[in-house]
This record gives C-alpha cells, sequence and structure tokens, in this order.
C-alpha cells in the first residue's frame, strides 16, 4: 500500500510518499508531482491523528523521514538516509547515486555529475542537459541532494522547487551562492 503525508517546512509543503518499505517520493510544492501525488487516490493520506492513534512501529519509514526532515531543517546534517526506492531509468539512477554521495554542505557542477558518470565506464559520452535533466526528475529531494548541483560558474540553475528554495536550501547548509 502506498501512502502520503504533508510536512510543513521553511520551504513551504513538502509531500512524503511512501510504503512500508521505504521512501518513494519527497517533493516540493512546486514539483510538478506533487500536486499528481495529492490527486492519486490510490494513496493513503496519513494525518497526525492517524500517527497518533497507531502502533509504534507503524508508518517507521515515515516517522524516519520526518526525524531526517527535522534535523535537516534545524541545520543540521541528519547524518543517516531513511531506506529509500527509486524508479527511473538506469541513467537516472547513476546521476541519482552520484548526488547522493554529495556531501552536506558541498557542492558539485553539472559537468562534475557528468564527469563521474564518464568515470565509471558505463557512458561513452554525457551532455550537461542530459544530467540537468535526470537532476530534474529526481523523486526524493533533500534527501537526494539535486539542490547541491550548480551552473559551472557557481551560479544556481533551475530548481523544480524554484532557485529562491534552491538559495534557501545552501544558505541553510552554510553554503554560500552568487
Amino acid at each position: 500500500m502506498l501512502y502520503k503525508k504533508l510536512y510543513k517546512s521553511m520551504v513551504g509543503d513538502l509531500l512524503i510518499v511512501f510504503d512500508e518499505e521505504a521512501l518513494l517520493g519527497l517533493y516540493l510544492e512546486r514539483h510538478k508531482e506533487f500536486e499528481e501525488s495529492l490527486r492519486d487516490s490510490e494513496i493513503v493520506e496519513i494525518d497526525e491523528a492517524t500517527l497518533h492513534e497507531s502502533k509504534k512501529e507503524d508508518y517507521n519509514i515515515l516517522k524516519l523521514t520526518e526525524v531526517w526532515l527535522d534535523k535537516y531543517f534545524s541545520g543540521e546534517d541528519p547524518g543517516f538516509i531513511p531506506p529509500i526506492k527509486v524508479r527511473g531509468s538506469e541513467f537516472r539512477k547513476d546521476v541519482w547515486d552520484i548526488l547522493h554521495k554529495i556531501g552536506y554542505g558541498e557542492t558539485r557542477t553539472y559537468n562534475e555529475v557528468g564527469e563521474a558518470l564518464l568515470a565509471s565506464g558505463k557512458y561513452e559520452r554525457v551532455s550537461n542537459q542530459a544530467v540537468g535533466g535526470a537532476v530534474g526528475h529526481n523523486p526524493i529531494s533533500l534527501i537526494i541532494p539535486c539542490h547541491r548541483v550548480i551552473g559551472s560558474d557557481g551560479t544556481l540553475r533551475g530548481y523544480a522547487g524554484g532557485i529562491e528554495v534552491k538559495r534557501k536550501l545552501l544558505e541553510l547548509e552554510g553554503k554560500r551562492i552568487k
């Protein structure tokens, strides 16, 4: 069964989508998928009353995700990753794996992500546009830190949550951006 819950944050509502085993989506309010997931009648919405009445082990993935988000938005590196499961092409999964390895408070350029893909030996060539497309389709924002990917000149480039949200997230992590 799939579940969803809204999380209120300093950058707006986040939609957490999960099942019994893993976090499947963490969408910022401006993500196209945010509205689509809210309308999906096959996803059970979890509210505070349901959580209050549930057993400790119920909705464990949700609880881990909320602990991660609470720590993150308090300005600290959460130090762990809740179980996640992503769906996408092999290329996108490879990009998301590279993003997943960008440390708290660090950034990489789209070009550096492309170079890491080439260094893996799986690809003969990679365009920054292809990397950007994969970054933009990241289903688990913040935890797979697509906000940490910037332009080669150090400026902010597109972000599903908007450039100002990207700036706020990087500043929260102690990063100054042009």
